[in-house]
């Protein structure tokens, strides 16, 4: 496969290459321990939109040049900054922790190593596939800093380790490891530290050989679920069958099953 490398930002806050269907997204703040200011929060939207409209790629890769995933917040550098737009994405916009903007239709995979703070778990919890090191060092410590998580750890954290199991962590914004996040269920797997990137691209090549288009539908389908209730994703189900069963992917999968090949799928 080739690789595309394009550092569009102009302080490189956020690197941006492809490889074949992959999308590789790069915290690149390391000498502040890739904290998030509020111009890498804008780089991160403007990347994940970029991938998200470019029919081409079929998944992401989000990781972090250095040593560390993220630190969290750059709290001095956003103080002024929580009124002014921060936090908010138009209705064209990928918000990276999924509280507003454009719902995104195509799967996340995040690869974290060393420190991964507030932010940091928030945005693993917005993804779909999460490769640990076992060198993680995490913490959800908003309430130390006077104020609570607002980039989804009050609902996902919960739903994904159960209300008893998560509020401890929540409440005192105490420091846990990678295998106890593994326990909380907010990881995918722990592997070996420096193995964490290579594990990722791993899976993410995996989810590019799978239909984009079922993809997309399992994406929509599990996101109802998760945001409206599984009554609602329920009835909506059948909806999203004449779309699939009549592309041209269907058909492929169909005639590489009966030829004993492994499908090309082309997303249409």
């Amino acid at each position: 496969m080739t690789t595309e490398s394009n550092n569009y930002s102009t302080d490189n806050r956020i690197t941006y290459e492809t490889d074949g269907y992959i999308c590789l997204i790069g915290l690149n703040r390391a000498d502040k321990r890739n904290a998030f200011d509020s111009h890498m929060i804008k780089q991160l939207s403007e990347a994940l939109t970029r991938y998200e409209s470019d029919d081409n790629l079929r998944c992401v890769l989000i990781f972090a040049h250095g040593e560390h995933f993220t630190a969290g917040l750059d709290l001095m550098e956003l103080q002024d900054k929580w009124n002014k737009g921060a936090f908010e994405f138009n209705d064209n916009e990928i918000d990276p922790w999924g509280i507003g903007g454009k719902l995104r239709s195509k799967p996340v995979v995040v690869a974290v190593q060393g420190t991964c703070f507030t932010a940091g778990i928030e945005l693993m919890l917005n993804s779909d596939v999460v490769i640990a090191s076992d060198n993680c060092n995490f913490a959800q410590m908003e309430v130390q800093r006077g104020i609570m998580p607002f980039g989804g750890a009050t609902v996902r954290f919960i739903q994904a380790a159960g209300w008893q199991k998560a509020m401890p962590y929540l409440l005192t914004g105490k420091a846990f490891d990678a295998q106890t996040a593994d326990r909380l269920n907010l990881v995918s797997e722990v592997v070996t530290n420096g193995t964490e990137y290579e594990r990722a691209l791993i899976i993410a090549k995996e989810i590019c050989k799978s239909a984009p288009l079922g993809v997309q539908g399992l994406l929509s389908s599990a996101q109802d679920a998760s945001r409206n209730g599984a009554k609602s994703a329920l009835a909506n189900i059948h909806g999203y069958l004449p779309h699939l069963f009549y592309s041209e992917d269907a058909k492929e999968g169909a005639m590489a099953m009966v030829e004993r090949r492994a499908a090309e799928f082309q997303g249409r």
